[in-house]
């Protein structure tokens, strides 16, 4: 059903989108002395992934309105050891997907796509999850689309297939056992056990089957706090998400980028004493202890105003319109 969907090949479901990016950094070999670019402004699971294979994570700045990976500071990192560019998708948005391909191929590097925010989104008419040799999902309990704990790996190059087919299934050809093509299965490569139960494949279809109903959910909770909160929001100094010209976006999250760090704390703990929770979203990548300890600090400004200012509002598919006025009455009754 996913292959039909997002018109690829091959997707292989996964344990989960941390595992999909790992059979990622497996396939692509990555080794001591290489380098993989990747925005600081993302979850932990990107930067593991190289970090696992003895590669170096390179931490590169985002742009300021769409809170993804800045191809010119992406491309001003690149050097002789950089293996692969890993373009993030926060929120489902992705406004340079074109220039990473083209710049991925100018530079004769790969380009991987992390889609974990992003299923059914598109970019200019052409799906996300589709511009990176390999990209990622993830159906974990937080997305749009769900099993609880899932994910999976999307292979728009061919050429990762047939290895991809061993990472996945503990480095053996078991699969080419299953199709008959071989006597019997033994070990071929280096991998591990990420495959998807099946009764969670299970759940992932009911939900797949629902993806229509699931987008209009939250595609109208997302316009009525775009709405609702237009004036409050320019009257408070606070910005509300960009989604670029040509994006269809999969409406996964909301986030309010507030005048500075101490306006977003007060707002935060402001909004619990209401009832509302809101969170954070995410730490800088480039300032945590792991990297700090591991000389893998960088410059990232835009990256560290974000994340001392980002807000997310309450949004799930569920939620009532009761619900959604609970928190934006809230909201509106806090000013920064």
């Amino acid at each position: 059903m996913l292959e039909r969907a997002l018109g690829i090949r091959t997707v292989m479901l996964t344990t989960s989108c941390t595992h999909a990016l790992e059979m990622a950094a497996l396939l692509l070999d990555l080794g001591p002395g290489d380098e993989v670019i990747i925005p600081s402004f993302t979850f932990v699971s990107c930067a593991n992934a190289i970090a696992l294979r003895g590669a170096r994570p390179v931490f590169a700045d985002i742009r300021g309105d769409s809170l993804t990976l800045d191809p010119n500071c992406a491309e001003a990192l690149v050097t002789p050891r950089t293996r692969a560019i890993m373009m993030v998708n926060y929120a489902g948005i992705a406004p340079d997907a074109e220039r990473f391909a083209d710049m991925a191929a100018r530079r004769n590097i790969v380009l991987v796509e992390d889609n974990a925010q992003g299923l059914f989104a598109s970019q200019g008419g052409q799906r996300l999850g589709t511009y990176g040799a390999l990209a990622t999902v993830s159906f974990d309990a937080t997305k749009n689309v769900t099993c609880g704990r899932g994910g999976a790996l999307l292979l728009n190059d061919s050429s990762y297939t047939e290895r991809a087919e061993a990472v996945r299934e503990m480095g053996t050809d078991r699969s080419q056992f299953s199709r008959g093509n071989v006597d019997q299965y033994t070990w071929r490569d280096i991998g591990s056990n990420y495959i998807l139960a099946d009764v969670l494949a299970a759940q992932l279809l009911a939900q797949l089957e629902e993806r229509d109903a699931i987008a209009r959910s939250r595609q109208r909770l997302w316009d009525r706090y775009a709405t609702h909160l237009a004036h409050w929001a320019n009257e408070s100094g606070v910005r509300l998400p960009y989604v670029p010209p040509g994006a269809e976006q999969p409406y996964h999250a909301f986030h309010l980028l507030m005048p500075n760090g101490a306006a977003r704390d007060a707002f935060i703990e402001r909004l619990g004493a209401d009832g509302v929770e809101a969170v954070t979203h995410y730490t800088p990548l480039h300032r945590s202890s792991a990297a700090v300890e591991r000389g893998l600090t960088a410059s990232c400004p835009v990256t560290d105003r974000v994340c001392s200012t980002l807000v997310r509002l309450p949004l799930y598919t569920s939620m009532t319109v009761a619900e959604q006025d609970r928190v934006i009455g809230a909201v509106l009754r806090t000013r920064p």
